[in-house]
């Protein structure tokens, strides 16, 4: 009887260590796919906020420079809908003097990233309080003397 008795053990317990070396091979074999699949999202969203960046950016150098070319007092709001992952948004220079870039600065995996469009005419303006992802209204208006440069003429923007 202690014989038949030690068998039954044995045999539940090689079936649970064979069922255990199953499982674990399909681990073994899942856990990378699953890494690689969040690291697939990750930069899916990473380009589709540098996409929508862009979007904002070319539309707000679009209307500064129909803006620019009525001149002053030509004005327009603009409504602009940006990405998650905004760090900063500078229009001309970094240093908030007039320039020809509107740039958005997005947070990736990566670091920061740039996203800029040119106009052609100059620009300057006050969007740094942007920082969260949101549909934003912009008042962008034409200037005889810029606020930032008072002797250049420029197209001004600024959260309305």
């Amino acid at each position: 009887m202690s014989s038949r008795f030690f068998d039954r053990k044995r045999q539940k317990g090689q079936s649970s260590f064979e069922l255990l070396i199953t499982v674990s091979f399909g681990l073994i074999i899942l856990i990378p796919i699953i890494v690689l699949a969040f690291i697939q999202i990750s930069t899916s969203n990473s380009t589709l906020a540098a996409t929508e960046a862009q979007s904002a950016a070319s539309k707000l150098a679009s209307v500064a420079t129909n803006i620019g070319a009525q001149g002053y007092p030509a004005r327009q709001l603009v409504l602009v809908q940006v990405p998650p992952g905004i760090q900063n948004v500078y229009i001309g220079t970094q240093s908030d003097s007039p320039g020809h870039e509107i740039i958005f600065v997005i947070a990736t995996s990566g670091g920061s990233s740039y996203v800029t469009s040119y106009t052609p005419i100059n620009v300057s303006g006050q969007l740094s309080s942007i920082s969260v992802q949101g549909t934003y209204l912009i008042n962008v208006s034409a200037q005889n003397s810029c606020p930032s440069a008072p002797d250049v003429s420029c197209v001004y923007m600024q959260k309305a």
